[in-house]
């Protein structure tokens, strides 16, 4: 597994403090099947020009230094568009030095002219990938449609895919409706982590699906390449959805 989505360089955002906590993370990815792993500190847009490449590629060095063997750390950024019309065409802020960058929108709602944005930053050459849609204050299956055919891709967070919560019933809308591209952790040096997700999937009969989500697209990410588009995926049923919450809370 790929996962695209993590804040565990250690000591620069709300993610993990120090080496070790992000550490045992790392570890626990490698003994669930994750082989990359990209660090995606937060990153202003506007800010986007004094980027502290340098100082965290010093961090990340010393990270994938002690990372455990057969996983590979690659660098990028979580940029927040805080302003418009910004340029986010350097390769240092991408995923792994390709033309994918990560993008939020600020404030966790959704702004005016998203879909213009996100066409513009498509326009510019970059591969807007827009992570957690499902957390936005005011989104909803139509927009993130809206979203795809301006040129982005989808990314959901795989922890919010069993919670009764909104933005988790909008989570597994729009896998019913295929408008996934990718799951990510999110992971803050806490549990989060794909292999519960995909073990779903596949409980669910979707296995192909989960490898797409998991695997396939974002290293076609990576690679300069095209996602491939995901099967929908029928609603899970309530008893599934229950064993899967359990082995994410530790609780029946």
């Amino acid at each position: 597994m790929i996962d695209l989505h993590t804040h565990l360089l250690p000591g620069v955002d709300d993610g993990a403090a120090s080496l070790d906590e992000a550490l045992p993370v790392l570890e626990r990815f490698a003994a669930e099947g994750v082989t990359v792993v990209v660090c995606t500190p937060h990153l202003d847009a506007s800010a986007a020009a004094d980027a502290p490449v340098e100082a965290h590629a010093a961090l990340h060095a010393t990270l994938a230094a002690r990372a455990p063997a057969g996983l590979t750390l690659r660098t990028g950024w979580e940029i927040q568009l805080d302003v418009p019309n910004a340029d986010l065409t350097a390769t240092e802020l991408h995923l792994g030095g390709s033309t994918a960058a990560l993008v939020e929108f600020a404030g966790m709602a959704v702004p005016p002219n998203a879909a213009r944005e996100l066409y513009r930053l498509r326009r510019s050459g970059v591969v807007p990938v827009l992570a957690h849609p499902e957390r936005y204050r005011g989104a909803t299956v139509q927009l993130v449609e809206e979203w795809r055919g301006a040129g982005a891709v989808t990314q959901v967070d795989a922890g919010l895919l069993f919670g009764r919560a909104p933005m988790c019933r909008l989570a597994r809308a729009l896998l019913q409706q295929g408008l996934v591209d990718c799951l990510a952790s999110d992971n803050h040096a806490d549990g989060r982590s794909l292999a519960v997700a995909r073990r779903w999937l596949e409980e669910l009969g979707a296995a192909e699906p989960a490898r797409l989500l998991t695997e396939t697209n974002p290293a076609r990410l990576l690679r300069n390449e095209g996602t491939l588009p995901v099967d929908p995926i029928p609603e899970a049923d309530a008893g599934v959805l229950a064993r899967l919450r359990s082995l994410i809370t530790g609780r029946p």
